[in-house]
């Protein structure tokens, strides 16, 4: 599984979140835990596969909004209280 963390311009409320949000699961249906703060400026979610950089600045800046990086890690999935399952 791969944890993507794409930094973001132009959100300015919750309202931006969802939108960006709905627009990751539509470009990605196979992301989970879909979170964005426009607090940070930030998205991240969680794939099996890497993701494509390039389709995931497309599908953001459709939405009207700066794609300013992003950044895919390999991600461990823990069990409760946060240890390894």
């Amino acid at each position: 599984m791969y944890k993507t963390t794409a930094k973001i311009d132009g959100m300015m409320c919750s309202m931006c979140e969802s939108h960006i949000n709905e627009t990751i699961r539509k470009a990605f249906p196979s992301a989970k835990s879909v979170k964005s703060s426009h607090v940070k400026g930030e998205t991240s979610f969680v794939t099996d596969d890497e993701v494509n950089i390039d389709k995931l600045r497309k599908a953001i800046e459709q939405t009207g909004y700066q794609f300013l990086k992003a950044d895919s890690t390999v991600y461990e999935k823990k069990g409760l209280f946060g240890f390894l399952k």
